[in-house]
Order: C-alpha cells, then sequence, then structure tokens
C-alpha cells in the first residue's frame, strides 16, 4: 500500500495490508504476524468504540489510551510492551505509506515488561531426560527415534521450534555436524552439534521413510507423515517436562535455554553464544549469565556452611 502524499483509510484494510507487509518484506515469522494482528484487531475495536475507523484519525492520545484501557483489563506488563512495539511499528509504516498525516507512536511508551529468569534443567535432569528417550528408542519405532533426534538436537544447537520443524534435509550436514537454519527476520546462520545428536539423526534417517507418505525434504515428519508441526514439538517436550521438578514455561524453549546456560557454566564465550542462537542484540544473550549467577548462588546456599 503506496499512497500520494495523505490519503485516509479504513483501519481495518491498514491492518490487512500491514501484515502482508510484515510477512512479505520484512520476513517476520507467521506466530509474530499473527500477534501483531491481534493486537492491531484489538485497537481497531478500541478505536470503533471512540468513532475512529480510519488511519488519519489515529492520535497519540488514543494510543494511549488504549494502552490505559488494555492495563485496566489486567494485561501483563509484557502484552502491553508487545502493543506498544506493535503500534509503534504500524503507525511508522502508515506514516511512511502516506495513510496518516504524521507518526501518532513515536512518542508512546509502555511499562517495561517484568524480567523472570528462564527455566533451566541441571545436567542431570537432561542427561536423565535424554536417557529415557533413548531407551524408548532401542527397539527402533520411528516416532521413538525421531522424538530422540528432536530433542538432542533442540539441546545441541539451541535451535528455536520454528528453525527446528522447518530443517530440510540438505541443512544438516552430518559429516561436518553442523545444521543450517533459517531464524527471525529470515536471518540464516550455520549451528554445531555434537556426536550424540549426530547418531540420533543417523538412527532417525533409517526410520525416517517408516513415516513417510509423500516426498518431502522436511528433516522431521509428523504422525501423518507431512512436515513436524511446532504444536507436536512442543507437546513432546511439555510431556518430558512434566516428568521433572521445577516450575516456569514447560516447552522446546526450555532446551534452548537450558543450552545457553550450559555452554555459559561451561566457559563459553558470550559473543559465540549470541552468534549460536541468532540474537541480534547481546543483551539477550546476557540473560543467560544472571541464570548462571543465580545458579551459582542456590548451589552457595546449599553447599556452604557459612552460607
Amino acid at each position: 500500500m503506496l499512497l500520494r502524499d495523505h490519503e485516509s483509510v479504513l483501519l481495518e484494510c491498514a491492518v490487512s495490508d500491514f501484515a502482508v507487509y510484515l510477512s512479505a518484506e520484512r520476513g517476520f515469522s507467521v506466530h509474530t504476524v499473527r500477534s501483531y494482528s491481534a493486537d492491531l484487531a484489538d485497537l481497531e475495536r478500541f478505536t470503533s468504540t471512540r468513532g475512529v475507523q480510519t488511519t488519519d484519525a489515529l492520535d497519540l492520545e488514543l494510543l494511549r489510551d488504549w494502552l490505559w484501557d488494555g492495563s485496566k483489563a489486567g494485561l501483563a506488563k509484557s502484552t502491553l510492551a508487545r502493543r506498544s512495539a506493535a503500534v509503534r511499528s504500524f503507525s511508522s509504516w502508515l506514516a511512511r505509506t502516506g495513510a496518516a498525516p504524521t507518526d501518532a507512536g513515536t512518542r508512546l511508551r509502555a511499562p517495561k515488561a517484568d524480567h523472570h529468569l528462564p527455566r533451566v534443567l541441571t545436567r542431570p535432569q537432561i542427561d536423565g531426560l535424554l536417557t529415557g528417550l533413548v531407551e524408548r528408542a532401542q527397539d527402533g519405532d520411528a516416532i521413538a527415534t525421531r522424538d530422540l533426534a528432536i530433542v538432542e538436537l533442540l539441546y545441541a544447537s539451541a535451535l528455536r521450534v520454528s528453525e527446528l520443524v522447518g530443517l530440510d534435509l540438505g541443512d544438516v550436514d552430518l559429516g561436518r555436524l553442523t545444521v543450517r537454519v533459517t531464524g527471525k527476520g529470515s536471518k540464516e546462520r550455520v549451528v554445531p552439534f555434537g556426536s550424540p545428536a549426530q547418531r540420533a539423526i543417523v538412527d532417525y534417517e533409517r526410520h525416517r521413510h517408516e513415516l513417510l507418505t509423500d516426498p518431502t525434504q522436511a528433516v522431521f515428519l509428523g504422525a501423518r507423515g507431512k512436515r513436524i508441526g511446532t504444536r507436536t514439538v512442543y507437546e513432546l517436550i511439555a510431556g518430558l517436562l512434566a516428568e521433572l521438578p521445577g516450575s516456569g514455561p514447560a516447552g522446546p524453549h526450555t532446551l534452548r535455554h537450558t543450552a545457553a546456560t550450559h555452554l555459559l557454566d561451561g566457559g563459553a564465550d558470550l559473543r559465540s553464544v549470541q552468534e549460536m542462537l541468532g540474537h541480534a542484540s547481546l543483551g539477550t544473550t546476557q540473560l543467560y549469565t544472571h541464570v548462571s549467577t543465580e545458579r551459582l548462588k542456590e548451589s552457595y546456599r546449599n553447599a556452604h556452611p557459612r552460607a
């Protein structure tokens, strides 16, 4: 959508066009586009109650009222921060395309999100989890060998679940022990993995044809022979983590957090971990140094006689 000078557009149409822009031109993930679209759909609902239905009528006061309405409804600070980011991006795009006379969201601020340390498994926990999966896969069941390969690779390479399910056969180099993934913003990187993950992938590939129904280059297949979905991986990891003590989210990201923390615990360089994780900002990776510090403090409190 590119307009000459300034021309008002219905908010509903603008939100739809913005979603296409995020996906096609910015390369945002399906999950991010869906989240932004949901936030902006709520903005559209709110503005309609104020008699505003077009892009030229958006202003800073109206956007602030929308965030305040969400705050009164009990939305988490993290949700309000995401909404603020979504609408700032949207209003900037409206101004650039001529659908609004000014960028109404430039000065919009939201409360900073609460930062909670992520859940991280201990080394005995991850060893026990993987040992259990190895035992399940010993009889050569295709699903069991796939599950072991998934967990080994997630922990070995600290992949995002979207990166894992998007892998094609040509992305995995078993000789060099590397995997090529496409992360956020369509940025490609090459990530290493170890021998245990290699063995698990090789074993799974011997049984992959048992799941295959139609030709596909997808590495990991679901029970119906198609590319595995993120929901299936979430359910797998959540089921495994439910058996372990600990609080916090129980999904594939826990293995990513665990891998990053264990790397830093083992002396890995922070920038190397940043590159491996595909973080745009070093500050995001530094979160894991706080996790390591907290784990050290906890060990000290439990073990030192003068703690």
